[in-house]
């Protein structure tokens, strides 16, 4: 299947970026964009791309704020938060 890297319009990049900070599936992304799912996979996977940039940053924007709130739990003493807290430490230190 030919998947070359279609181009994004500016708006679409931002629903992407959107969607995926709800983390809402590749598939459920490309079907409300009405872009083929594998399509929009592939493009994704280029890193060079803008709309891999999007979505990327749509995911981590999300992932930094369960991170604080993990954080401001784990201060109070959740055992939970206070367990996988350290487990993003050493994730942190693995991506070092």
């Amino acid at each position: 299947m030919d998947c070359s890297n279609r181009e994004y319009k500016a708006n679409e990049l931002e629903e992407i970026q959107k969607y995926a900070s709800i983390f809402l599936p590749i598939s459920d992304i490309a079907l409300i964009l009405d872009i083929p799912a594998e399509q929009l996979r592939e493009d994704i996977k280029n890193r060079q791309t803008l709309v891999s940039q999007a979505y990327l940053r749509g995911k981590a924007s999300s992932k930094v704020k369960l991170h604080m709130q993990e954080m401001q739990l784990a201060m109070v003493g959740s055992p939970l938060a206070l367990e996988n807290a350290a487990k993003n430490l050493l994730d942190m230190e693995d991506d070092e």
